[in-house]
């Protein structure tokens, strides 16, 4: 017999080439794997909720795998923190129903973005984890181009190039909420945004275009235009990936079987 359970990990994104396995350099899930062999005496295939890319972190990325029934919830989180590398640590850990995936089963997620906009951003204990700018943005212009993005769009633009299969419908996502603000002690800003889905490189293309707004190098107007655009050659450079964090993703009550055990 087995049990299906959904971990909330955090992750110093620094260290690892992203979450998705690669054939060179550390990435988290060959870690979170390598530790459930560890535990389980075989291979289990731990599946992200989201694929973050080399430098991104996360504060609840949800992680979904199977092992034997022997393992209760509590002692299972022990055991993962006890033996994860310094840059993971569980949270919760949530018993699921059988067949629960931790990306299929999702039906929404949220990041968020921290940029610095002082001159202390550049400290090296604030600028592996934001977007070190250092320059004055525009909250009132950061906030009209974010309010275009809510709703359901074709984001190409704001996409790595790639012929996807499925064509325009591939880039198509539902934005529920996108918003900027600012951060405690004149920091400078943070942006959230939940969506459906999210495309490859899209929170950073997003936010890279919205900078270059509130610095003025660029019109309103074109984070309308760009949505309607089929490719990201007149998009900004895409924003660092150190101040990007996966925060959440949302699933349908029915996929848990009882209350996250997180002690």
């Amino acid at each position: 017999m087995s049990r299906t359970y959904l971990a909330l990990l955090h992750y110093d994104g620094r260290a690892f080439v992203g979450w998705q396995r690669q054939p060179v350099g550390r990435s988290v899930q060959a870690e979170f794997e390598g530790v459930l062999e560890r535990l389980v005496g075989r291979r289990v295939v731990a599946h992200g909720a989201g694929r973050t890319d080399a430098g991104v972190h996360a504060l609840g990325m949800g992680v979904s795998f199977v092992v034997p029934d022997k393992w209760e919830p509590g002692p299972l989180r022990r055991a993962l923190n006890a033996l994860l590398p310094r840059e993971c640590w569980v949270e919760r850990i949530h018993p699921m129903a059988g067949g629960f995936h931790a990306r299929k089963s999702a039906t929404g997620r949220r990041y968020r973005y921290d940029v610095g906009t002082d001159e202390a951003s550049a400290s090296p204990f604030r600028r592996p984890w934001e977007w070190a700018l250092g320059r004055p943005l525009d909250p009132e212009r950061l906030a009209c181009a974010a309010a275009v993005i809510p709703g359901t769009h074709r984001f190409q633009a704001f996409a790595v190039r790639k012929d996807a299969p499925g064509g325009a419908a591939a880039y198509r996502c539902t934005v529920r909420s996108a918003r900027w603000e600012p951060r405690e002690d004149d920091r400078g800003f943070r942006f959230h945004v939940e969506a459906d889905r999210f495309l490859h490189h899209m929170v950073r293309f997003l936010v890279g275009t919205m900078v270059d707004i509130g610095l003025g190098r660029r019109p309103l107007e074109d984070m309308t235009v760009l949505l309607a655009s089929t490719d990201n050659q007149a998009t900004s450079p895409p924003a660092p990936p150190e101040g990007l964090y996966f925060v959440a993703a949302e699933y349908p009550a029915d996929c848990y079987l009882q209350a996250a055990e997180a002690v």
